[in-house]
């Protein structure tokens, strides 16, 4: 990870973060501006295990460093006491970019979206904000560090101050410059294989992966941010959406927690974007992910049921379905039909794909791998 001094230097030389190759310029409100002394508060403040009931969970035990801010090979996330989820973590890397946060879009940034896992019960399931504010005033060192950065009294520290730090920390973990930057954008023909350049053919026609993954110009964050239904989750409702959809309409009206149910009902969990917008045509739409660093983050799909990148595209391949001879859901949105792929084609995209990792997040999981095998293999 970028270290606070590394992030002190760049700001000091450049004023602010350098833009990777293949980024656009990094969207900053202008009610939370970036500095090195918000950026490490922060850190610190998203690694702090003291925000959660149990005394071990903080934001990165979903959102591993190591893991390119991901769980993986986790399928769902665990919070506090072992507590599962419905949802796979998706990566913080770059979302400073996306439009919403979270898989459905509940959330309209990264300030919000810090606010959540505090209180989800199967995240870190705090009683209220008051816990981890009390245990923020009483530190010494955060005290200083918000009457530095905010100009506050301990005492007078609320969760503003915090998910802007938190938010702001987030800011900085943009990664570009992946091969595919070097070869698309940069002109290096030497970049990646000719199997990857073949994969970015099928990625542009006949697997009309663009359409959803896009790319612009001079950059190109591999997202629509739109919300679609792609299948991933529909055989276990398909039956029951519409008396699921009303049951939770009858539940929203009556106050009940979206973020809560999301994450502790799988059948809830399944109905997307709905739950945000109660519009019965986003029934099972999620959020296009990012397909940066996407090779390095598996398990794949809003529930982590598709372990590899191969299998993401036998799935679109079938026509969103899988098995292969699993019937289409009626829900499913329009484009998403069968792809008549060659399986040289399938390899050819995976390749095409595995150049969107940047180098140093390639370097950081291999060397969290590396370690645990070492780890692993010495019993300890």
């Amino acid at each position: 990870m970028r270290t606070v001094f590394a992030l002190i230097a760049a700001f000091t030389a450049a004023g602010a973060l350098a833009q990777p190759l293949g980024l656009p310029p990094l969207p900053i409100p202008e009610d939370n501006p970036q500095t090195p002394e918000k950026i490490a508060l922060g850190e610190r403040l998203f690694r702090d295990v003291r925000f959660s009931s149990t005394g071990t969970v903080a934001c990165a035990k979903c959102h591993v460093p190591e893991e390119a801010f991901t769980d993986s090979p986790l399928t769902v996330s665990e919070g506090v006491n072992g507590l599962t989820g419905t949802r796979n973590a998706p990566t913080v890397l770059n979302a400073a970019y996306n439009r919403t946060q979270f898989w459905d879009g509940r959330s309209p940034d990264l300030e919000d979206q810090a606010m959540h896992p505090f209180l989800n019960p199967v995240e870190m399931a705090v009683p209220s904000y008051d816990v981890m504010l009390d245990v923020i005033r009483a530190d010494r060192e955060y005290a200083r560090a918000f009457r530095n950065v905010f100009g506050v009294r301990a005492e007078d520290i609320t969760m503003r101050e915090v998910t802007q730090a938190i938010a702001a920390f987030e800011r900085t973990q943009i990664y570009g410059d992946s091969p595919f930057d070097r070869w698309y954008f940069g002109g290096d023909e030497s970049a990646i294989s000719e199997q990857a350049k073949r994969g970015f053919d099928v990625f542009l026609k006949q697997g009309r992966c663009v359409s959803c993954h896009t790319i612009e110009q001079d950059h190109a964050l591999f997202t629509d941010h739109r919300f679609h239904n792609v299948g991933i989750g529909m055989d276990r409702i398909e039956a029951r959406a519409p008396e699921l959809a009303r049951a939770f309409l009858v539940a929203k009206s009556q106050g009940i927690d979206v973020d809560t149910a999301v994450l502790t009902d799988p059948d809830t969990s399944h109905l997307g974007r709905f739950a945000v917008t109660n519009d019965i045509s986003e029934i099972g739409a999620f959020k296009t992910p990012t397909l940066r660093n996407v090779a390095v983050t598996p398990p794949y799909m809003h529930d982590g049921s598709l372990a590899t990148l191969r299998e993401v595209v036998e799935h679109y391949n079938n026509g969103g379905v899988t098995p292969a001879d699993a019937p289409v859901s009626a829900f499913i949105s329009g484009g998403i039909r069968p792809l008549e792929l060659t399986e040289q084609q399938i390899d050819d995209l995976v390749a095409f794909m595995e150049t969107l990792t940047s180098p140093e997040i390639e370097a950081r999981v291999a060397a969290a791998a590396r370690a645990e095998a070492v780890s692993g293999g010495s019993g300890q």
